[in-house]
């Protein structure tokens, strides 16, 4: 049974809540990852065959590599943990957040 959501109704948000957070389950987990210095540099040398070691979908892929966050948000991603993406490489929040606009 769906639960009648009404704030999936503003617009232009992506509302993170629990069924966002199964769809992109693993383009958070693989943002975590970047946490260690030695994931990010596997992920800077050849960034697809880090990509593929996780069993994300090929648009979350693609979104990723493409560092399009509102595409990564909308194939669930958390800003919080895409920031990851960001400060490997080498942008603040901020720069990552005016990217969205």
């Amino acid at each position: 049974m769906s639960l009648d959501k009404p704030y999936l109704d503003v617009p232009g948000t992506i509302i993170f809540d629990a069924e966002q957070s199964r769809k992109g389950y693993w383009l958070n987990q693989f943002c975590m990852s970047l946490m260690k210095a030695e994931n990010r540099e596997r992920f800077k040398a050849d960034e697809r065959a880090y990509l593929d070691e996780w069993p994300m979908t090929e648009e979350q892929k693609q979104a990723v590599l493409a560092r399009d966050l509102n595409w990564c948000m909308r194939t669930g991603g958390n800003i919080y943990f895409l920031a990851k993406i960001g400060a490997t490489d080498g942008k603040s929040f901020q720069q990552m957040a005016g990217s969205m606009t």
